[in-house]
């Protein structure tokens, strides 16, 4: 497989060019060599301001976000929140019609359950509840929620399903659709109170670090060190976006996949193998000095199911 090498510059909040950090940049090329399918990596550093991105095909590349698009849903109930159309705390009524089938949480409810939408973003975002995610998404609507991402200028960040004008998209991408420079945008975004109002920002951080789905990315990187995260998974394609609160300065990063050759649904899938080298790299890469590593038996404790 013949890779292209792409360099992303970047205007940052405080409006100064990103610098490319080649270095890092050769690391991650190296790293994904012989990787049997589609791959993009976007990496910034957000003290230093430099960023490092790779991709197997070419720079502005889509990928499927499968669960990741659960952010943008996210986004739109904090923005209706917000503008007092919802209630954080207001009670919902479940109802079976809802149910998406599978093992989730919100699936073993019985119709006229009641539940406070709190708890349903909560499951959304930190168990992946797709039951949730749909109950959300319908309730805030996917137009709104992507006119919520148009405004604030992601081009490539869309949600796919429910809306008559994205059946081609979902089609090709299923339920969401980004690049890993948004993923990465979106995160920095929560993490400098800029999305929707810094108290809806915060809300938005102290949901999205309590991930359950731990066993990839976060697994490489020391449990005491705090990191907000969202994975995404289908059959062709894996996904995950992480933002750490690294002692020496935060760094964000998003690897995504698509058309991918491994689809086991295993621990050591081609893909996961990759996400947690991809994570241990730029912990160790950004903390040099740092002597951590997983515990010895750890692999036991990581069968997240």
């Amino acid at each position: 497989m013949k890779y292209i090498l792409t360099l992303v510059v970047t205007v940052l909040s405080i409006s100064v060019f990103a610098q490319t950090d080649k270095r890092l940049t050769s690391k991650l090329q190296e790293a994904v060599q012989g990787y049997n399918g589609d791959i993009g990596i976007y990496v910034h550093n957000l003290k230093t301001g430099k960023t490092a991105a790779f991709t197997s095909a070419n720079a502005d590349t889509l990928f499927p976000t499968a669960s990741m698009v659960k952010v943008s849903i996210l986004c739109g109930v904090m923005d209706k929140i917000e503008k007092r159309e919802l209630q954080y705390n207001q009670k919902l009524v479940y109802n079976d019609s809802l149910l998406y089938k599978g093992e989730d949480i919100l699936g073993s409810f019985k119709n006229g359950d009641t539940i406070q939408l709190s708890k349903v973003t909560m499951l959304m975002i930190t168990m992946s509840d797709n039951t949730a995610s749909l109950w959300l998404q319908r309730l805030v609507g996917t137009p709104y929620i992507n006119n919520w991402l148009n405004q604030n200028g992601f081009k490539s960040y869309r949600d796919n399903s429910r809306d008559p004008a994205r059946q081609e998209w979902r089609a090709k991408y299923g339920w969401g659709v980004s690049t890993p420079y948004e993923m990465c945008r979106i995160f920095q975004m929560i993490r400098e109170r800029r999305a929707i109002s810094p108290a809806a920002s915060e809300r938005m951080y102290r949901t999205l670090n309590r991930i359950y789905w731990d066993d990839k990315a976060l697994s490489e990187i020391p449990p005491y060190v705090q990191c907000i995260s969202k994975q995404g998974a289908v059959d062709q394609a894996k996904s995950e976006t992480v933002l750490v609160n690294a002692p020496h300065g935060d760094y964000v990063f998003s690897v995504m996949t698509n058309n991918i050759k491994d689809r086991r649904w295993t621990d050591d899938n081609e893909t996961a193998v990759m996400i947690r080298k991809i994570s241990a790299l730029l912990w160790h890469y950004y903390e040099p000095k740092d002597t951590w590593k997983p515990a010895v038996g750890m692999g036991k404790f990581m069968k997240n199911e």
